[in-house]
């Protein structure tokens, strides 16, 4: 995900709208005019017009979005990746956000081919002027790396794979990383998750990475690593089964955002554990009732196999906490609740903290990486209580499932005012602006601004 050096060559692109389009094409010599008129090029949002300039090269002027209120999808520029022709373009008059347009313009760039070549050649962008280039190439790299892990069908993204691709991204930045395998789960005392992974031909893992400084800002990142899920034993149906092999994706978000820390050298110590399992049936699966002891010492009976992303998360995060970090950041493809409640664009978070909310907010909106708050909800922490273990992996009503599962995480958290769970969905059903269709990437580009920003708050007061 490369953008190219700036060249006076390169074809431009003006930003135009409906509203300024009149005065522009005033300005316009008549050839171009006339041509516009019979093309009937009006400056529609997503309209793309070639024409030549008052020299004879050759120009694109592109329909943004209008400008009152505020422009709907900030990517919006992200559809020139797909509408213009192979060649060699630059951003020219009328962009307001450059930095913006590139990273749209590189995420929408993005093609799965594992299995299959792009149709045709794809367009370049030259790095616009006073852009930081490498910053944008970074995130958008680290975006793909996680597209390309969730897209991967799981005959080929099993939990071995996905434990070397883990590594691999340690090993490549020096981190010191282990894997914990099989029945050493047991003997290292990660019990939910061996009990949730044993039934599948791959057996069950947790794979962890340490980067960076001991007296560094501590970031500690978990990721849901469900390679496959057919539910167990309460088996999914067909139409829900579809899409599981994304349900890694909070393994995937968290590789990517630790691609980005890492790839950009922020001066953090850093730490990823990916519980990572495929749920699947044989005689070994586990059941719906069975009871387990948890590492942090809670009993958890089994009231539904299809809720076993929380159980590996449990043991996880408790591993965590056992060395507290400054910051601790879950993510997961949870609950299908929190899809039902916010569409498959927005992914709820839940966090202890008001302080640390107000922060995840305030990055989402200005990454355009959105996320919304839901509420940790006390009075429905309750029902999580067992009746002969300490709790219950589910509720036995219908309603709030997305919170109950973050406050079933909540239960294995030491100190829940230094973290975050992200309920992401990580798949686009069609494609927009910045986001094609298929795995995508919540979360990670709005938690790397964040973890900047504190960087530059401890720094400042150091």
């Amino acid at each position: 995900m490369k953008l190219e050096d700036w060249s006076s060559e390169a074809i431009a692109i003006d930003f135009v709208n409906k509203e300024d389009w009149p005065e522009r094409r005033a300005k316009l010599p008549e050839p171009t005019v006339r041509l516009a008129e019979l093309v009937g090029f009006d400056a529609k949002a997503g309209s793309v017009f070639f024409a030549p300039d008052a020299g004879g090269a050759p120009r694109v002027f592109f329909g943004a979005e209008g400008k009152q209120p505020k422009p709907r999808d900030p990517f919006f520029a992200g559809k020139l990746a797909t509408a213009l022709p192979k060649g060699l373009y630059r951003l020219g008059d009328g962009v307001e956000a450059p930095g913006e347009a590139a990273l749209a313009f590189l995420l929408s760039s993005y093609a799965f081919s594992r299995y299959k070549a792009r149709k045709s050649e794809a367009p370049r962008l030259c790095a616009p002027q006073g852009v930081d280039r490498a910053r944008v190439e970074r995130i958008a790299a680290a975006v793909a790396l996680g597209r390309d892990l969730v897209n991967t069908p799981t005959n080929d993204m099993g939990p071995e794979a996905l434990a070397e691709a883990a590594l691999a991204l340690g090993a490549k930045h020096g981190a010191t990383s282990r894997v914990i395998v099989g029945d050493a789960l047991l003997a290292e005392n990660f019990p939910l998750i061996h009990a949730v992974g044993r039934a599948a031909a791959q057996a069950p893992r947790l794979v962890e990475f340490e980067h960076g400084p001991d007296d560094g800002l501590r970031v500690t990142l978990v990721g849901k690593g469900v390679c496959f899920d057919t539910g167990g034993l309460d088996i999914k149906p067909s139409s829900a089964m579809a899409l599981m092999k994304k349900d890694m994706g909070g393994a995937a978000t968290a590789l990517s955002l630790a691609a980005m820390l890492l790839d950009g050298e922020t001066p953090i110590h850093l730490r990823v554990l990916l519980p990572i399992v495929e749920n699947s049936i044989s005689a070994s699966a586990f059941r719906t009732s069975d009871v387990y002891r948890s590492r942090k010492g809670l009993s958890v009976e089994i009231g539904n196999t299809d809720a076993e992303g929380r159980l590996i998360l449990a043991d996880a995060l408790a591993y965590a906490s056992e060395t507290p970090p400054d910051l601790l950041f879950d993510f997961a493809t949870l609950t299908g609740a929190a899809r039902v409640a916010l569409g498959p664009e927005i992914p709820p978070f839940y966090t202890g903290d008001e302080g640390l909310a107000d922060e995840i907010a305030a990055k989402a909106a200005a990454a355009n990486d959105p996320a919304w708050r839901m509420p940790l909800w006390d009075s429905y922490d309750s029902g999580l209580d067992g009746k002969i273990s300490d709790l219950v992996n589910v509720t036995s009503g219908p309603f709030a499932g997305s919170i109950t599962a973050a406050l079933f995480l909540r239960r294995f958290v030491a100190d829940p005012a230094r973290w975050a769970h992200f309920d992401v969905y990580c798949w686009n059903p069609s494609t927009k602006p910045g986001r094609p269709e298929g795995g995508e990437i919540q979360a990670a580009r709005l938690l790397y601004d964040l973890i900047e920003a504190r960087i530059e708050q401890r720094e400042a007061h150091s």
